[in-house]
């Protein structure tokens, strides 16, 4: 009986902590609030690698969400010219997960990079589209627009990927 009373008496402590019962309503407001706090807060813009160019002075603090889960923010406008997801790219790249681990970076091997903007990951097609020639984008890339729940050599699954870019030319 005793044990029975101090499961109950914790789990009340638990349940009282926890703020009670919520309402479906109440938790999809939460959870509003929760997504839009953060696309809302500032972060520092990233460690920029040997070998980037500059960031602008006025570049944005925080980062713009797109429908598809997709947050950027761009560093450094460019031209106005613009790839499509058809489009071969040149670019030089910096790739870290969450923790801060960087994953591939091609400043790192001193030697741009181009391919064909389909034969990337979705949330590469999607963010590279959002830059001018001769700019810079910061992607933060969710799993599902990544390497999915299964990930791949070198990125855990489900992993959240960060990427720096700049977009050097549209072949």
């Amino acid at each position: 009986m005793r044990n029975w009373f101090c499961t109950a008496a914790a789990l009340g402590l638990v349940f009282w902590f926890s703020g009670g019962i919520m309402n479906a309503d109440d938790k999809k407001e939460e959870t509003k609030k929760e997504a839009a706090g953060d696309d809302e807060k500032e972060v520092a813009h990233p460690k920029l690698p040997k070998g980037a160019g500059e960031i602008e002075k006025d570049a944005p603090k925080k980062f713009t969400k797109t429908k598809s889960g997709l947050k950027y923010r761009i560093l450094r406008k460019g031209e106005d010219k613009k790839p499509k997801a058809t489009s071969k790219v040149e670019v030089n790249y910096h790739g870290w997960l969450d923790n801060g681990e960087v994953f591939d970076s091609s400043y790192k091997r001193n030697e741009s990079i181009s391919f064909g903007l389909n034969q990337v990951i979705p949330g590469w097609t999607e963010g590279m589209q959002l830059v001018g020639k001769g700019g810079m984008i910061e992607l933060e890339i969710p799993y599902q627009l990544g390497y999915g729940e299964r990930g791949t050599q070198g990125i855990p699954p489900k992993a959240t990927l960060h990427f720096l870019v700049e977009l050097i030319d549209i072949k």
